[in-house]
């Protein structure tokens, strides 16, 4: 193992660094599904497909997975070789060099952003439910801006005591959110006895391709930011293994959950999950449990949109932390805790800017979950350009290093063709307002953040020179 020649050069005398070795696989897991936030899109995402793939919504969920995992075992070549803390952004400096690494690191950021943001409000609607639930009539802008504000304030503070901590919440707050989820689902299925064994959905009756597709677009969505303990490469425990190992494994095993909610949602509801304003409670409802179980099916929910604040954010800050150090960003943001050791500047900028953002749309007047809806599509447009360009990343790299793999390529193919396809679904047709904006205001971020990186290359060199390179371990020896 050796460091990078590169960081050697950067200022870094001051700054005590990221913790080293302390986060173990549970944590990592931890931080991948908490990024996923799996219980949050069983809530809603499944009623979204059926509307287009009908009884094959399922199999959307099916064909998601297989794309996914297929992104997944690319940055896994990366992640078994090279221990980062600058996540998609460091890998795609090896194999597409500065540009392509900024480019990568931009819309990484741009997705975590927006889809911190946009859950902060899922977080903030469903606990105004679980309070109303429980006898606390509070509601209208006021409400919701202040209980933002809370939930905001204390996933920063988690961010900030350390990356144990906020994995451990992280992890806590989404197996208790699956766990009440999927005693939902398997009642269900009891409740449904022999009719649980559906031909309609198990034939695909009804199958129509262009709604198949579509479906699976939503389905990719459900699974953003299922990389992102890639970012935790300087802190883990045996990262060359346990990185690539929570990856794989976390997006395999909410592939598996989404298949078996969204069978099952279709197989209670039927035709009544495309008009259902909330699937979950509904089932809940059909399948005999008491009133006083829908505040915690709702909390469930809750929890896990504040688990993909958390997440997200911790990712966010070691990205911008190596781009600090690396002067693309500030040289104030690439300064670690001198006791918690966490990226606490990087966190104490942008966490607030992920609050006001939430805060300034719920004072306009948004509803909560069309804030979700909205500011995960602007933070998808990100993660969509990053996995692709990690994605062809990993093919000029591994052939770069003399790395024989028959799979690469054929899985780079693969998950770019599906991002891309992905992409094409969001912006063509034109679809109405305020979609139709939310494409030019990704554009328009990205365009001022490449005049940046142009400016950087005329008046600072050096900079561009060391992009990617900084906070990174290398492992030798690696050929398959």
């Amino acid at each position: 193992m050796s460091s990078d020649v590169a960081a050697s050069k950067q200022p870094t005398s001051t700054d005590p660094g990221l913790r080293r070795g302390v986060m173990g696989s549970a944590e990592l897991f931890a931080q991948a599904i908490a990024s996923i936030a799996p219980s949050a899109v069983i809530a809603f995402t499944a009623a979204s497909i059926f509307l287009s793939a009908g009884n094959s919504t399922w199999f959307s969920f099916v064909l998601a997975t297989i794309v996914i995992l297929a992104v997944g075992y690319l940055i896994s070549q990366f992640a078994k070789r090279r221990a980062s803390a600058g996540s998609l952004y460091n890998y795609a400096a090896v194999g597409l060099g500065p540009f392509g690494a900024y480019l990568t690191g931009v819309t990484l950021l741009i997705g975590c952003f927006g889809i911190a943001s946009g859950s902060l409000s899922g977080a903030t609607t469903y606990m105004i439910t679980v309070l109303n639930q429980l006898g606390l009539p509070i509601s209208g802008t006021l409400a919701s801006v202040v209980v933002t504000i809370v939930l905001g304030s204390l996933a920063i503070l988690f961010t900030i005591r350390g990356i144990r901590l906020s994995a451990r919440v992280s992890l806590v707050l989404e197996l208790v959110s699956v766990a009440i989820i999927l005693i939902v689902l398997v009642l269900a299925i009891v409740h449904l006895g022999p009719a649980a064994i559906d031909p309609a959905q198990l034939s695909l009756e009804g199958f129509e391709f262009s709604g198949v597709a579509f479906g699976m677009t939503l389905g990719i969505l459900g699974f953003v930011g299922f990389s992102s303990a890639d970012s935790l490469g300087r802190e883990a425990k045996n990262p060359y293994r346990a990185i690539p190992r929570a990856i794989m494994f976390s997006a395999l095993l909410v592939g598996v959950l989404y298949v078996f909610a969204a069978y099952t949602q279709v197989a209670l509801l039927g035709d009544d999950l495309a008009t259902s304003a909330s699937p979950l409670d509904d089932m809940a409802t059909m399948v005999g449990l008491p009133v006083w179980f829908n505040p915690i099916l709702n909390f469930g929910v809750a929890a896990s949109f504040f688990a993909v604040v958390v997440a997200p954010l911790n990712v966010i800050g070691r990205i911008v932390y190596v781009m600090g150090k690396e002067g693309v960003a500030p040289a104030y943001l690439g300064q670690t805790h001198p006791t918690q050791l966490t990226p606490h500047r990087v966190l104490l900028t942008i966490g607030p800017a992920v609050i006001a953002l939430t805060s300034i749309l719920y004072i306009m007047g948004v509803n909560g979950m069309d804030i979700v809806v909205w500011v995960d599509t602007f933070g998808t447009y990100g993660y969509m350009v990053a996995y692709a360009t990690v994605a062809i990343a990993a093919v000029l790299f591994l052939r770069r290093i003399g790395v024989k793999n028959w799979l690469v390529l054929p899985t780079a193919i693969l998950a770019v063709g599906a991002m891309l396809y992905v992409f094409y679904t969001n912006v063509y047709p034109v679809p109405a307002y305020p979609f139709n904006l939310i494409f030019w205001l990704f554009a328009g971020v990205l365009a001022v953040a490449i005049a940046w990186y142009l400016f950087l290359k005329a008046r600072r060199p050096q900079v561009i020179n060391a992009i990617g390179s900084t906070e990174t371990d290398v492992l030798e020896g690696i050929s398959g």
